[in-house]
């Protein structure tokens, strides 16, 4: 059982065919946390309008964040633009899920991050052909591709891997629009005088450290399967969870060197070795131990994960 202070994540897409939705469940199986944000993109309402789809174990992933709300962890829902419907019922509390336009959240350190989904910054890099892409015929051929490459992957025993995110991180052009948009969100942190903002909505997980701000984006659950985690240091990493749970990367700091996978974003290999060396590889917990609240502090929490 891995524990953490906060977890944080987005773009779960539930209602859409390309949710990892089995890692997911695993997921929330074997982390505990006192506080769970949800940062959009949750129900992909947009996917639901096209083909009604929502299987057991969809509902299941809502079922299990409401038991963890009614057993006292702080649940944040922020709506983003794939379930903006919901934004309508921003400022109203249902079945103990607190429903939010944005939040800020204090870290165990003292610092102060904003929180919103992402989608209000597409003004500021309009004309991306990275958005184009994302929700366009080509993007639902991209996807579906990479649904069935891991089926076969997984017929012969072989971890996740991202298509998908692999052909994507290979366009110079959507390598750029990544590049525009952590930019835009970082100068409105720095307007907003917070010291870092925590975003989904690019499907891009990543750090990156301005003058005096921190970016950072949590990924997705279509493409990379990752989430954001706070321990109780104040620390933030970035995990990865499929068949090899791991650390993909942490939080840089002013003082010390960025490595290319932490200021820049989650990178694709189908091998987990790659990040074992920069992170921690987590053993497997118990999936069936169950998600529980946590309101105290533990201590040995020197990777983010448990011991």
């Amino acid at each position: 059982m891995h524990e953490y202070r906060s977890v944080f994540i987005s773009d779960l897409h539930l209602g859409s065919l390309d949710c990892q939705v089995e890692h997911l469940l695993d997921f929330l199986d074997s982390v505990t946390c006192e506080r769970l944000y949800l940062v959009g993109d949750v129900i992909d309402l947009i996917a639901m309008q096209r083909r009604v789809f929502l299987p057991e174990s969809h509902l299941e992933v809502i079922r299990r964040v409401m038991a963890l709300a009614s057993n006292g962890v702080h649940v944040v829902y922020i709506p983003g633009n794939h379930d903006e419907f919901l934004r309508s019922f921003c400022g109203q509390t249902i079945a103990g899920i607190e429903l939010r336009e944005s939040t800020q959240h204090t870290m165990a350190d003292g610092r102060l991050f904003h929180l919103c989904h992402g989608d209000e910054f597409d003004q500021a890099v309009r004309c991306s052909p990275l958005m184009l892409l994302v929700g366009s015929p080509l993007h639902e051929l991209l996807v579906r591709a990479n649904r069935w490459t891991n089926y076969w992957r997984r017929l012969r025993r072989k971890p996740y891997w991202s298509l998908a995110g692999y052909i994507k991180q290979r366009l110079g052009k959507a390598r750029a629009f990544i590049a525009r948009f952590e930019h835009a969100v970082l100068m409105a942190g720095r307007r907003g005088r917070v010291d870092g903002t925590i975003c989904g909505h690019i499907h891009s997980a990543g750090f990156r450290l301005g003058e005096d701000h921190l970016y950072c984006n949590d990924g997705d659950w279509v493409e990379h399967c990752t989430a954001l985690v706070e321990d109780y240091a104040g620390r933030l990493s970035l995990m990865h969870w499929s068949e090899h749970p791991h650390i993909v990367a942490k939080e840089p700091s002013q003082d010390t060197a960025l490595d290319e996978e932490a200021c820049v974003n989650y990178p694709n290999s189908p091998s987990p070795t790659r990040y074992q060396q920069k992170g921690s590889s987590p053993k497997r917990p118990n999936a069936s131990a169950g998600l529980t609240a946590r309101h105290h502090q533990k201590p040995g929490f020197e990777d983010g994960t448990c011991h």
